[in-house]
């Protein structure tokens, strides 16, 4: 947990220590930094706003160093385009200040079963043309080179590798990976284009991943 406002670190840790959990906490963003390059973890809540190094920078540094652990960003704005800006470096969920405690523990624990579930999976791998997702590294390959893919990227294309061919839309798409029934059209968008710039040659006309317009998306391998 990277914040620096001690009163909202206190609460979260009383509330996270009440389910069970073990909590690290740290106040600025160069000690998460040094933290997050020593030990491994479930999951990273990460504050936006701070002195010394904002949550976008730490975001971008963890995921540039192949960090892919789930990330919660916590924020005062309430402004959409700095959810969308999150989600776009790597963030798998957002929640804007204030918030309820109970709401944040439940998408905590929802994060943290999701990357357990896709980490206890049976070796093995699902190939689909070029690509293969292996499900006991949770990584995906394109022609034999990984893919540098965040946890809910990669949730979300491995559902694409599991359903090559169908058609899903945005709702279908959302309820199946995100376990949620409202759908955020932005959030879909933001995933979309991240996973085509990282399988497509050229994400503006892409090949593998696809849009059928006015219905939703479609994954060929």
């Amino acid at each position: 947990m990277v914040d620096d406002e001690i009163a909202i670190r206190l609460a979260l840790k009383t509330a996270f220590l009440r389910e069970g959990m073990q909590v690290f906490e740290v106040s600025c963003g160069k000690d998460a930094l040094e933290l997050l390059r020593k030990e491994p973890f479930d999951l990273i809540i990460l504050d936006i706003m701070m002195e010394d190094i904002d949550g976008y920078t730490i975001l971008q540094k963890i995921r540039g160093e192949q960090n892919v652990t789930p990330v919660l960003m916590l924020s005062g704005r309430q402004e959409e385009v700095d959810q969308v800006l999150g989600l776009g470096m790597g963030a798998d969920d957002y929640l804007t200040k204030p918030f309820h405690v109970a709401v944040l523990v439940q998408k905590v624990k929802a994060l943290i079963r999701r990357n357990r579930i896709y980490s206890s999976q049976k070796h093995r791998r699902i190939t689909v043309g070029e690509f293969q997702f292996d499900l006991m590294k949770l990584e995906c390959y394109k022609n034999g080179k990984v893919l540098n893919l965040t946890a809910r990227e990669l949730a979300l294309f491995r559902f694409f590798m599991e359903h090559p061919g169908q058609v899903f839309a945005k709702s279908q798409l959302y309820k199946q990976v995100w376990g949620e029934n409202v759908v955020d059209d932005n959030t879909i968008m933001v995933y979309i284009k991240r996973i085509r710039e990282k399988i497509e040659e050229d994400s503006s006309h892409p090949v593998y991943l696809k849009t059928v317009r006015g219905v939703g998306y479609l994954f060929y391998g």
